[in-house]
C-alpha cells in the first residue's frame, strides 16, 4: 500500500512484531504487554495521569490456555475486560475527577450487555433476513454466503455510521496516536514524537482487522452447518463464535509476524482500508500520551520482539 504523504514509513515494513497492544481511550492510551498494562490519559489540566499494573493472564494458570485458538478465547475475553476496566478509568481522569474503580460485577454487566447487542446485530438480523429469501437461493452455500456478506455489510456500516460521530473524533486520532507508536517501537526508533509521526495510523494487528477476519472466517466455517431450522441455525452461529473467534487470532497473530509477506499483505488489505473509518492522524500531544502509555509497560517488563513466533503477540484494539 502506497502513503500519499512524503516521508511516511509505512506499514508494511519488514520488522518484527513487539509482543505488545493496545487501545484508545478516553483522550487517552492502553497499553499492555505480556505481564503489565498501563493507561496514560491527558488531565484537562494538561498533564498526563499515568496508571499501571500488572497482568496475571489466564494462560499462565495451564498450559491448555496457551494451545493454539484457545488462546485466542482466552486473551479476548480478557482484553475485552481490560479494556472496559481502562475505558472507565479514562473517563475519569479525563474529566478531572478521583479515579472510582469498576467492579467485576460492572465489567461483567457491560460484557454481557454488549454481546447481546452483538448478537442482535451480526446473528440474528443476517440469519432472519436471508431466511425470509431462503426461497430464491438454491443452495446451503448460497445461503451462508448470503448471510455472511449481509453480516460484513452491516459490520462496515456500523463502523462507518460510528466515524461520523463527531464526539468520537479524538478517540480515533488516539488510536492512530497508539499504530503510530507500535510502529515506531517495532522499527527500532526512539520513542519520540517527532520519529513515532512518520508512521502510518493502520496497523496489521489493529481490532478493526480483526473483526473483518471473524466476518470472512465465520462464512467458511458455518458453510460446515448447514442451513437446518432458524432456532439451531442461531444456536450453531452462537456456539461458533468462540471458534471463529480463536481462527481469527491466529491468522492475525500469523499475520504480525509475517509483515513483509504479500499473501499475508493481501489477507489483511480490506481490513486495513477498513482502519481507515476508524483512525485519523494524532497531533503531537496525542502521540506524546501513547509514548507515555508504551513507556509505562516498558519500564516494568522488557517489550520482547517476536521474531520467531513463540512469543504471544496481542491483537490492538
Amino acid at each position: 500500500m502506497k502513503d500519499s504523504e512524503a516521508g511516511r514509513v509505512h506499514h508494511h515494513a519488514p520488522h518484527p512484531s513487539a509482543a505488545v497492544g493496545g487501545q484508545a481511550v478516553i483522550e487517552g492510551v492502553m497499553m499492555r504487554g505480556k505481564r503489565h498494562w498501563s493507561v496514560a490519559v491527558r488531565r484537562p489540566d494538561g498533564e498526563i495521569s499515568l496508571h499501571s499494573e500488572a497482568l496475571k493472564p489466564l494462560a499462565d494458570s495451564h498450559d491448555f490456555y496457551r494451545l493454539p485458538v484457545v488462546r485466542g478465547i482466552i486473551g479476548l475475553w480478557e482484553s475485552l475486560a481490560l479494556g472496559i476496566r481502562a475505558l472507565s478509568m479514562s473517563a475519569q481522569e479525563s474529566i478531572g475527577e478521583e479515579e472510582e474503580e469498576i467492579s467485576k460485577k460492572e465489567m461483567a454487566v457491560s460484557v454481557i450487555i454488549g454481546a447481546a447487542l452483538a448478537i442482535l446485530l451480526f446473528v440474528a438480523v443476517p440469519l432472519f433476513a436471508v431466511k425470509s429469501i431462503q426461497s430464491e437461493l438454491p443452495s446451503s452455500s448460497l445461503f451462508v454466503l448470503a448471510e455472511g456478506a449481509l453480516r460484513i455489510a452491516i459490520l462496515v456500516g456500523y463502523i462507518w455510521a460510528v466515524s461520523r460521530i463527531k464526539h468520537l473524533r479524538r478517540v480515533f486520532e488516539y488510536h492512530g496516536a497508539e499504530h503510530k507508536t507500535i510502529h515506531a517501537l517495532e522499527s527500532g526508533l526512539e520513542l519520540t514524537p517527532a520519529n513515532v509521526q512518520r508512521f502510518s495510523p493502520l496497523h496489521p494487528r489493529c481490532g478493526t482487522s480483526f473483526l473483518l477476519i471473524v466476518m470472512v472466517l465465520a462464512i467458511a466455517v458455518f458453510s460446515f452447518v448447514g442451513v437446518p431450522g432458524i432456532y439451531l441455525l442461531i444456536i450453531s452461529r452462537i456456539l461458533g463464535i468462540p471458534l471463529i473467534v480463536g481462527l481469527s487470532y491466529e491468522v492475525i497473530k500469523y499475520a504480525g509476524r509475517h509483515k513483509n509477506s504479500r499473501f499475508m499483505h493481501a489477507v489483511l488489505y480490506p481490513g486495513l482500508i477498513l482502519q481507515k473509518l476508524t483512525t485519523r492522524e494524532p497531533d503531537l500531544s496525542q502521540i506524546e500520551v501513547a509514548i507515555v502509555a508504551l513507556k509505562g509497560v516498558a519500564e516494568a517488563e522488557p517489550i520482547e520482539m517476536d521474531h520467531d513466533g513463540r512469543g504471544d503477540v496481542e491483537v490492538m484494539a
